[in-house]
């Protein structure tokens, strides 16, 4: 397949690489856009892990309001102020905030559950109707699996991104990572639903 200047812009622009590695990829994928932008995505991703463990202190506060009934503010950090100040960085903490509106996440990841919190749902499962009369080691992997599935609807960074379900929150932090080329962390949130006890 011919690699067309279309597809070099369209590369660039949803992985943010420059023309010339946006080329390289579509050459060596023989014109196929899709592997072309796999293997982007893959390198992006791994630059994305090196560049987490760098501080990240700048950033923003966003606020967004949903038919003035939910309410949320959230706090992501980057490296400097400069990319604080840019379109792409505010476009992504919105995202993550209208994100939040529309999911209502308890935490921002699974580091952040009390274990009195996962001990107490643990204990719930194991006693539930359908593990009776299983095995003992049977009924723990079975209940691992539901714990896990439970906690991720639960944490911001394991949910399926209201944009693109293909892809979990975490994934696409990543992949604004690898795009803005720094370190980024959703640090905190709240969420405030209209008539809703605290």
């Amino acid at each position: 397949m011919a690699v067309t200047i279309d597809d070099i812009k369209r590369l660039r622009e949803l992985t943010g690489v420059g023309m010339t590695d946006a080329k390289a990829a579509l050459v060596e994928a023989d014109g196929d856009f899709d592997a072309a932008l796999a293997a982007m995505r893959k390198k992006g991703l791994t630059k994305a892990e090196k560049k987490g463990e760098r501080e990240a202190r700048e950033g923003v506060v966003d606020a967004y309001v949903h038919g003035d009934r939910i309410g949320v503010i959230v706090e992501v950090n980057c490296e400097t102020d400069f990319l604080a100040r840019s379109e792409g960085f505010r476009e992504f903490v919105h995202d993550v905030a209208m994100h939040i509106a529309a999911t209502a996440p308890e935490y921002v990841s699974s580091d952040e559950i009390p274990a009195e919190t996962q001990d107490a749902k643990k204990a719930e499962l194991l006693e539930s109707d359908a593990l009776q009369g299983k095995p003992a080691e049977m009924a723990e992997k079975i209940v691992e699996g539901q714990l896990k599935k439970y906690f991720a609807e639960r944490c911001l960074l394991d949910q399926p991104y209201i944009k693109n379900p293909d892809v979990t929150v975490g994934e696409y932090l990543k992949e604004n990572v690898a795009k803005l080329g720094e370190n980024l962390i959703v640090r905190r949130f709240s969420r405030f639903a209209l008539g809703e006890a605290a």
